[in-house]
């Protein structure tokens, strides 16, 4: 049976893959962005979706920056 991911493992992945596409971005800014998205989304009643969903829109504030 797969372990269930807890939330904290769900952005440090998300930290992760970013890392490898925003090479030049510290990983405290990236961690600092998913943490607040991660944040923003986490109350819905649907979390089926929510690591992609964090993942897409940390994207997002990244390349704005």
């Amino acid at each position: 049976m797969a372990k269930e991911l807890t939330d904290e493992d769900i952005i440090q992945q998300i930290v992760d893959r970013l890392q490898a596409k925003f090479p030049d971005t510290p990983r405290a800014d990236i961690e600092r962005a998913a943490r607040a998205e991660f944040d923003d989304l986490a109350g819905r009643p649907v979390r089926d979706y929510l690591a992609i969903l964090v993942e897409r829109s940390t994207k997002k504030r990244l390349k704005k920056s």
